[in-house]
Protein backbone atom coordinates (compact mmCIF):
# COMPACT_ATOMS: atom_id res chain seq x y z
CA UNK A 1 0.00 0.00 0.00
CA UNK A 2 1.80 3.30 -0.86
CA UNK A 3 1.72 6.48 1.39
CA UNK A 4 -0.13 9.17 0.80
CA UNK A 5 1.51 12.35 -0.03
CA UNK A 6 0.89 16.00 0.55
CA UNK A 7 1.65 19.24 -1.47
CA UNK A 8 1.30 22.87 -0.15
CA UNK A 9 -0.08 26.16 -2.20
CA UNK A 10 3.03 26.04 -4.89
CA UNK A 11 2.49 22.16 -5.73
CA UNK A 12 5.66 21.66 -4.02
CA UNK A 13 5.41 17.70 -1.79
CA UNK A 14 5.14 18.56 1.94
CA UNK A 15 6.19 15.32 4.21
CA UNK A 16 4.20 14.66 6.96
CA UNK A 17 5.54 13.29 10.51
CA UNK A 18 2.99 10.41 11.39
CA UNK A 19 1.95 10.60 15.15
CA UNK A 20 0.79 7.56 16.89
CA UNK A 21 -2.32 7.40 18.47
CA UNK A 22 -2.60 8.18 22.10
CA UNK A 23 -3.43 4.60 23.25
CA UNK A 24 -0.53 3.40 21.86
CA UNK A 25 2.07 5.53 23.70
CA UNK A 26 4.15 4.22 26.26
CA UNK A 27 3.13 6.16 28.87
CA UNK A 28 -0.59 5.36 28.55
CA UNK A 29 0.22 1.62 28.92
CA UNK A 30 2.19 2.38 31.83
CA UNK A 31 -1.05 3.76 33.50
CA UNK A 32 -2.97 1.21 32.47
CA UNK A 33 -0.14 -1.38 33.90
CA UNK A 34 -0.15 0.52 37.05
CA UNK A 35 -3.57 0.95 37.89
CA UNK A 36 -4.54 -3.11 36.95
CA UNK A 37 -1.64 -3.83 39.64
CA UNK A 38 -3.32 -1.71 41.95
CA UNK A 39 -6.50 -2.56 42.00
CA UNK A 40 -5.52 -6.57 41.99
CA UNK A 41 -3.45 -5.20 45.48
CA UNK A 42 -6.51 -3.57 46.83
CA UNK A 43 -8.93 -6.72 46.81
CA UNK A 44 -6.06 -8.65 47.74
CA UNK A 45 -5.41 -6.25 50.85
CA UNK A 46 -9.56 -6.99 51.75
CA UNK A 47 -9.30 -10.41 51.56
CA UNK A 48 -6.25 -10.83 54.25
CA UNK A 49 -8.14 -8.05 56.45
CA UNK A 50 -11.15 -10.42 56.59
CA UNK A 51 -8.58 -13.24 57.19
CA UNK A 52 -6.77 -11.58 60.07
CA UNK A 53 -9.98 -9.78 61.59
CA UNK A 54 -11.63 -14.03 61.71
CA UNK A 55 -8.40 -15.45 62.60
CA UNK A 56 -8.15 -12.60 65.70
CA UNK A 57 -11.91 -13.28 67.12
CA UNK A 58 -11.02 -17.04 66.40
CA UNK A 59 -7.65 -16.85 68.91
CA UNK A 60 -9.38 -14.57 71.21
CA UNK A 61 -12.22 -17.69 71.72
CA UNK A 62 -9.55 -20.37 72.19
CA UNK A 63 -7.55 -18.34 74.45
CA UNK A 64 -10.99 -17.78 76.33
CA UNK A 65 -11.51 -21.62 76.56
CA UNK A 66 -8.13 -22.22 78.37
CA UNK A 67 -8.65 -19.63 80.82
CA UNK A 68 -11.63 -21.72 82.15
CA UNK A 69 -10.09 -24.79 81.72
CA UNK A 70 -7.12 -23.63 83.77
CA UNK A 71 -9.30 -22.60 86.47
CA UNK A 72 -11.12 -25.55 86.51
CA UNK A 73 -7.50 -27.65 86.72
CA UNK A 74 -6.48 -25.56 89.63
CA UNK A 75 -9.53 -26.41 91.81
CA UNK A 76 -9.48 -29.84 90.85
CA UNK A 77 -5.83 -29.97 91.92
CA UNK A 78 -5.96 -27.54 94.97
CA UNK A 79 -8.64 -29.81 96.78
CA UNK A 80 -6.86 -33.11 97.31
CA UNK A 81 -3.46 -31.48 98.50
CA UNK A 82 -6.29 -29.81 101.34
CA UNK A 83 -7.61 -33.49 101.91
CA UNK A 84 -3.85 -35.17 101.97
CA UNK A 85 -2.40 -32.38 104.37
CA UNK A 86 -5.76 -33.29 106.76
CA UNK A 87 -5.37 -37.14 106.38
CA UNK A 88 -1.88 -36.50 107.28
CA UNK A 89 -2.49 -34.88 110.43
CA UNK A 90 -5.11 -37.03 111.20
CA UNK A 91 -2.28 -40.12 110.95
CA UNK A 92 0.14 -38.17 112.52
CA UNK A 93 -2.61 -38.08 115.51
CA UNK A 94 -3.52 -41.23 115.20
CA UNK A 95 0.05 -42.91 115.45
CA UNK A 96 1.35 -40.95 118.39
CA UNK A 97 -1.75 -42.18 120.44
CA UNK A 98 -0.58 -45.48 119.03
CA UNK A 99 2.47 -45.28 120.66
CA UNK A 100 3.39 -47.11 124.05
CA UNK A 101 4.35 -44.80 127.22
CA UNK A 102 7.30 -47.32 127.13
CA UNK A 103 8.35 -47.15 123.45
CA UNK A 104 8.11 -42.97 123.81
CA UNK A 105 10.08 -43.37 126.95
CA UNK A 106 12.87 -45.35 125.70
CA UNK A 107 12.90 -42.69 122.98
CA UNK A 108 13.12 -39.71 124.74
CA UNK A 109 16.46 -41.26 126.69
CA UNK A 110 17.97 -42.05 123.38
CA UNK A 111 17.51 -38.44 122.36
CA UNK A 112 19.36 -37.49 125.85
CA UNK A 113 21.77 -39.84 125.36
CA UNK A 114 22.42 -39.22 121.86
CA UNK A 115 22.68 -35.23 122.11
CA UNK A 116 24.42 -34.75 125.85
CA UNK A 117 26.96 -38.15 125.82
CA UNK A 118 27.23 -38.53 121.60
CA UNK A 119 26.63 -42.36 121.68
CA UNK A 120 26.40 -44.47 118.38
CA UNK A 121 23.39 -46.65 117.78
CA UNK A 122 24.91 -49.75 118.84
CA UNK A 123 25.67 -47.91 122.25
CA UNK A 124 22.30 -46.40 122.53
CA UNK A 125 20.60 -50.09 121.67
CA UNK A 126 22.70 -51.66 124.86
CA UNK A 127 22.30 -48.55 126.86
CA UNK A 128 18.85 -48.77 126.60
CA UNK A 129 18.53 -52.73 127.26
CA UNK A 130 21.22 -53.21 129.51
CA UNK A 131 20.46 -54.86 133.11
CA UNK A 132 22.63 -52.07 134.67
CA UNK A 133 21.49 -49.37 132.43
CA UNK A 134 17.57 -48.57 131.47
CA UNK A 135 16.13 -51.94 131.23
CA UNK A 136 13.95 -51.03 128.55
CA UNK A 137 12.42 -53.55 126.75
CA UNK A 138 14.21 -54.74 123.08
CA UNK A 139 11.40 -53.78 120.96
CA UNK A 140 11.11 -50.63 123.14
CA UNK A 141 14.65 -49.94 122.36
CA UNK A 142 14.00 -50.59 119.01
CA UNK A 143 11.30 -48.26 118.78
CA UNK A 144 13.91 -45.20 119.70
CA UNK A 145 16.74 -46.76 117.79
CA UNK A 146 14.28 -46.54 114.95
CA UNK A 147 12.87 -42.85 115.35
CA UNK A 148 15.79 -41.22 116.90
CA UNK A 149 16.74 -38.03 114.63
CA UNK A 150 20.28 -38.02 115.29
CA UNK A 151 23.68 -38.00 113.06
CA UNK A 152 25.70 -40.33 114.46
CA UNK A 153 28.61 -39.19 111.92
CA UNK A 154 28.76 -36.18 114.13
CA UNK A 155 28.35 -37.90 117.19
CA UNK A 156 31.28 -40.03 116.16
CA UNK A 157 33.05 -36.95 115.54
CA UNK A 158 32.24 -35.23 118.68
CA UNK A 159 33.55 -38.27 120.86
CA UNK A 160 37.10 -38.34 118.60
CA UNK A 161 37.32 -34.81 119.60
CA UNK A 162 37.09 -35.12 123.31
CA UNK A 163 39.46 -37.81 122.87
CA UNK A 164 41.87 -35.68 121.67
CA UNK A 165 41.40 -32.67 123.90
CA UNK A 166 41.36 -34.44 127.04
CA UNK A 167 43.40 -37.99 126.31
CA UNK A 168 45.55 -36.53 123.57
CA UNK A 169 45.49 -40.06 121.63
CA UNK A 170 46.54 -40.62 118.77
CA UNK A 171 45.01 -41.13 115.31
CA UNK A 172 45.23 -45.28 115.51
CA UNK A 173 44.37 -44.97 119.23
CA UNK A 174 41.08 -42.69 118.69
CA UNK A 175 39.93 -44.81 115.34
CA UNK A 176 39.79 -48.04 117.46
CA UNK A 177 38.59 -46.76 120.28
CA UNK A 178 35.76 -45.54 118.16
CA UNK A 179 34.77 -48.68 116.77
CA UNK A 180 35.25 -51.33 119.60
CA UNK A 181 32.84 -53.25 120.90
CA UNK A 182 34.25 -52.13 124.16
CA UNK A 183 34.48 -48.79 123.37
CA UNK A 184 32.02 -46.40 121.84
CA UNK A 185 30.86 -48.90 118.89
CA UNK A 186 30.46 -46.87 115.84
CA UNK A 187 30.35 -48.31 112.48
CA UNK A 188 33.71 -47.76 110.66
CA UNK A 189 32.44 -45.23 108.04
CA UNK A 190 31.10 -43.20 111.33
CA UNK A 191 34.92 -43.42 112.71
CA UNK A 192 36.15 -42.39 109.19
CA UNK A 193 34.12 -39.74 108.61
CA UNK A 194 35.27 -38.65 112.54
CA UNK A 195 39.27 -39.37 111.88
CA UNK A 196 38.82 -37.13 108.08
CA UNK A 197 37.40 -34.31 110.22
CA UNK A 198 39.04 -34.28 113.37
CA UNK A 199 41.21 -30.97 113.23
CA UNK A 200 44.23 -32.17 116.09
CA UNK A 201 47.94 -31.55 116.04
CA UNK A 202 49.30 -35.37 116.88
CA UNK A 203 53.02 -34.14 117.11
CA UNK A 204 51.37 -32.59 120.04
CA UNK A 205 49.00 -35.21 121.65
CA UNK A 206 52.39 -37.34 121.25
CA UNK A 207 54.50 -35.03 123.22
CA UNK A 208 51.76 -34.36 125.92
CA UNK A 209 51.86 -38.12 126.21
CA UNK A 210 55.58 -38.23 126.84
CA UNK A 211 54.93 -35.80 129.62
CA UNK A 212 52.62 -37.55 131.11
CA UNK A 213 54.74 -40.92 131.74
CA UNK A 214 57.75 -38.91 132.05
CA UNK A 215 56.25 -37.39 135.52
CA UNK A 216 53.88 -39.85 136.60
CA UNK A 217 56.07 -42.88 136.22
CA UNK A 218 59.36 -41.58 135.51
CA UNK A 219 59.87 -43.42 132.08
CA UNK A 220 63.29 -43.06 130.07
CA UNK A 221 63.23 -41.90 126.95
CA UNK A 222 63.65 -45.13 124.87
CA UNK A 223 60.98 -46.51 127.35
CA UNK A 224 58.64 -43.90 126.28
CA UNK A 225 58.96 -43.85 123.00
CA UNK A 226 58.34 -47.38 122.61
CA UNK A 227 54.95 -47.00 124.54
CA UNK A 228 54.16 -44.55 122.20
CA UNK A 229 54.60 -46.42 119.59
CA UNK A 230 53.30 -49.67 120.59
CA UNK A 231 50.34 -51.31 119.24
CA UNK A 232 49.62 -52.36 122.69
CA UNK A 233 50.49 -48.64 123.71
CA UNK A 234 49.66 -45.44 122.28
CA UNK A 235 49.95 -46.36 118.28
CA UNK A 236 51.85 -43.18 117.38
CA UNK A 237 53.59 -42.83 114.37
CA UNK A 238 57.62 -42.79 114.58
CA UNK A 239 57.76 -39.54 113.36
CA UNK A 240 55.38 -38.31 115.65
CA UNK A 241 56.86 -40.33 118.90
CA UNK A 242 60.51 -38.98 117.75
CA UNK A 243 58.71 -35.19 117.45
CA UNK A 244 57.78 -36.32 121.16
CA UNK A 245 61.28 -36.93 122.98
CA UNK A 246 63.64 -34.53 120.70
CA UNK A 247 61.02 -31.98 122.26
CA UNK A 248 61.20 -33.39 125.88
CA UNK A 249 62.62 -30.96 129.01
Amino acid sequence: MSKKKYYDADGNEVKVKSVKPFYKKWWFIALVVIFVFNALNSMGDDDEAEVDTADAELVQEVEAIDEVEEEREEVVEEEPEEDESEETEDVAEETEEDVPTEFQSALNKADSYSSLLNMSKQGLYNQLTSEYGDQFSEEAAQYAIDNIDADFNENALAKAETYSDTMHMSKKGIFDQLISEYGEQFTEEEANYAIENLVTDYKENALKKAETYQESMDMSPEGIKDQLMSDYGEKFTKEEADYAISNLE
